[in-house]
């Protein structure tokens, strides 16, 4: 029996059609947008109508019923256009809305899911602080039991989603008390935009994903009700881990489109560019030039793929997705630098591009787990 990696007719037919939306819609109208540091509003209205954000999650809540290689594949066309958008969509589910949809109560699902899988709204998710990147467990916000309520007071920063006019609500973890061990038990907490003592900072000024909305939250004295409590008290650092473990094969998709969008404009331009009276596709240094990236896609491709096939099928997947991130991240960074030579001059002019992908693919390095925190999860699952 042979493998085959071709996509079955259903999800082919989803590519395509967020093919068509991300060259139809979105490349015309993003650069504006990314120059302007304006988060597209039409754009992701548009990708809610078409059910974008609800594509993982089931009917009962909204969803279009698909799975995580279903908004793998999404992300994937979408970043081969524009990493703003594509990342806009990532966050809102991976980090919005699936924690919700995993550890939720049946009130809470009902209460927020149907708006966040129809693109109404845009949840967050609190995790990282000035003080804690890669560690999370370092977590410094709190949140005090105070008869029916939580009060919680902290800082969370680089939150994506967390201020536009249509988030609806951020996912916070917090101190909730001591283990025996003296160790922090950490719990997650829904905190509703507009919550009083919840102010949102202005956006940050960014070198990349200048289209998407990412921000510095503070909380002082902030009161929610007992039951937005997400989860079990003090499972909320291992909530995160999860949501991180499959969160990183949805940036592993993302980190592939912009490989692939690299060799796309490449190719386009090598054909159109002519030098010494010829086009400059016709130079074997650029020929080889698109041989490896293309290559370096293709593989990773393959990698973020079998990541999501073994989560759907309920298998052991921590390791396929540690590789997945990091080898699609670093291709990333790659085929952006390698574009840009190939455009010369004009790779390096903000009308191209390949400018705004060499530009946001550094971040895929180090957002949903650094390269080197990868490594060390390879390596653990390897039982060294």
């Amino acid at each position: 029996m042979s493998l085959d990696h071709r996509l079955p007719s259903e999800l082919e037919e989803l590519r395509r059609t967020v093919e068509a939306f991300a060259h139809d819609v979105v490349a015309p109208k993003i650069g504006d947008f990314y120059e302007r540091h304006e988060f597209p509003y039409e754009i992701v209205r548009e990708m809610g109508r078409m059910g974008l954000f609800g594509l993982p999650f089931s009917e009962e809540y909204g969803g279009m019923g698909g799975d995580y290689l279903a908004l793998g594949i999404a992300l994937e066309e979408l970043a081969r256009v524009d990493s703003s958008v594509a990342i806009t969509l990532e966050a809102g589910v991976s980090l919005g809305a699936m924690p919700i949809y995993h550890f939720g109560t049946a009130e809470q699902k009902r209460e927020w899911l149907p708006r966040l899988c129809g693109g109404e709204m845009l949840g967050a998710f609190g995790l990282t602080e000035p003080d804690g990147g890669s560690d999370a467990g370092g977590t410094r916000t709190t949140a005090v039991r105070e008869g029916d309520e939580w009060v919680i007071n902290g800082t969370k920063c680089f939150i994506t989603n967390s201020g536009t006019d249509i988030t609806g609500l951020v996912t916070v973890t917090a101190v909730t008390g001591r283990k025996e061990d003296g160790r922090p038990q950490i719990s997650a907490i829904i905190v509703p935009a507009g919550t009083p003592g919840f102010t949102v900072g202005a956006p940050y000024s960014k070198v990349g994903w200048n289209a998407s909305d990412t921000r510095e939250l503070s909380f002082s004295d902030v009161r929610v009700p007992a039951a937005n409590l997400l989860g079990e008290e003090g499972r909320g650092y291992a909530q995160f881990l999860r949501i991180l473990d499959e969160g990183r094969i949805a940036i592993a998709a993302l980190a592939t489109g912009l490989a692939q969008g690299c060799v796309d404009e490449s190719v386009k331009y090598a054909g159109e560019r002519h030098a010494f009276g010829r086009p400059i596709g016709s130079n074997q240094a650029i020929q080889f030039k698109l041989a490896d990236m293309e290559m370096r896609a293709h593989t990773s491709r393959l990698a973020w793929r079998d990541a999501a096939s073994r989560l759907v099928h309920g298998e052991p997947f921590k390791k396929e997705a540690a590789i997945a991130k990091l080898y699609s991240s670093e291709i990333a960074v790659t085929n952006a630098r390698e574009a840009t030579q190939i455009h010369g001059g004009y790779g390096f002019m903000n009308e191209y591009p390949v400018a705004r992908m060499w530009r946001d693919s550094k971040i895929l390095e180090i957002g949903e787990g650094t390269s080197e925190v990868q490594r060390m999860l390879i390596a653990r699952e390897l039982g060294v």
